[in-house]
């Protein structure tokens, strides 16, 4: 449409052809509002990366880390050799070497204590510390198993406007972004092969972790797996597809130890970090379709007192579906991480109102 003269561009063309795309960009969003449309507007990108962009980079990596430990010798338990393997090195309690007199029974407790106890004491008491100060970030930020929840989800709502089938009636089309989502039932192959892919990845996982990973890696790529290995991968997969398909969010809720136990630790700190809401502002939610709400992978009301919220994952979807609603009209979010005094409103559902300065004795 537009061409340029060999000496280079005038100013004067140069100003032709701007006026002629604006007038292209206003004829197509007139069209487009006439039936029914909204044209997105392109911003600059900003150089930091968003908050959900961070947390799906730390999902990403820790993805790749819980396939790739066992090949690379990071972390696993073979069974062959009857002890962990860490850093490519053997990690044992000592107890092979007192039985052949190699060592004393004080250097096999000092092992027991310092490779044993010691290490589990450390990781899952940072866990429940973590946990009971900033609530399951483990689950919203690094957990393989949330991050396929999250995949799943998306596909299925693309395919059927849930982000669960046991959702009784389909989400608002409408999203935080402006823009509308119809579900197209075309997406639900694409959804039942990603349940199926992740759930033989994680059996392949699983099994890579007991067993030698170049042995089960070179049986399954030339098809030479034993009766065992196949049987395990057989039904791991089977398993776990019908968990991914029927029971995600579920199973985060009611039946992950690791998350239970990080809900207790959380719930025992009234003063830890969860979602607040600003209910001074409650009344700027009837222009929003509960926005908040629908995003949740967990399911749950963010607008809530925490004893409902046993479960968040501190994902922060939420608030990013808050920010987003709000952004056009130049408003600050309703939802956002709270602590210490603004955190026990959220726990016990009662403002906090300050404390009276005790009275001074009279001199």
């Amino acid at each position: 449409m537009f061409s340029f003269p060999v000496g280079g561009v005038s100013p004067a063309s140069w100003l032709l052809g701007l006026i002629q795309i604006k007038s292209l960009f206003l004829t197509a969003e007139y069209h487009s509002k006439s039936l029914g449309y909204s044209l997105v507007t392109v911003t600059k990108p900003h150089m930091s990366l968003s908050l959900q962009h961070k947390r799906h980079l730390f999902q990403a990596g820790f993805f790749l880390l819980f396939v790739l430990a066992p090949p690379l010798d990071l972390f696993r338990f073979d069974l062959t050799l009857n002890h962990f393997i860490l850093f490519g090195r053997p990690w044992t309690l000592g107890i092979d070497q007192l039985v052949a007199g190699e060592i004393s029974s004080t250097e096999a407790a000092a092992n027991i204590f310092l490779r044993g106890f010691l290490p589990l004491a450390l990781a899952a008491g940072g866990l429940i510390w973590i946990a009971w100060r900033f609530g399951r970030l483990y689950c919203g930020w690094l957990c393989p198993h949330f991050s396929v929840v999250e995949t799943i989800n998306r596909l299925m709502f693309r395919a059927s406007g849930k982000q669960s089938i046991w959702e009784k009636s389909p989400q608002p089309e409408l999203q935080p972004n402006g823009l509308y989502m119809k579900p197209d039932r075309r997406f639900w192959p694409l959804t039942w092969l990603a349940a199926l892919f992740f759930a033989f990845l994680w059996a392949v996982s699983f099994l890579t972790y007991l067993l030698p990973p170049f042995e089960i890696y070179h049986n399954l790529f030339h098809f030479s797996l034993t009766g065992n290995q196949a049987r395990f991968i057989g039904a791991g997969t089977g398993l776990l597809f019908i968990e991914f398909m029927f029971a995600r969010h579920l199973f985060c809720r009611f039946g992950c130890a690791v998350g239970v136990f990080q809900s207790l630790a959380w719930m025992a700190n009234n003063r830890g970090m969860v979602v607040g809401f600003d209910r001074s502002r409650a009344k700027l939610c009837g222009e929003c379709n509960n926005a908040c709400d629908n995003v949740c992978p967990m399911r749950l009301k963010p607008r809530s007192i925490k004893r409902r919220m046993f479960t968040c994952t501190e994902c922060a979807q939420c608030i990013t579906a808050c920010e987003t609603v709000q952004k056009p009209f130049a408003r600050q979010t309703l939802l956002q991480w709270v602590e210490d005094e603004a955190a026990i409103a959220v726990a016990t559902g009662r403002p906090v109102t300050s404390q009276k300065p005790k009275s001074q004795p009279v001199p």
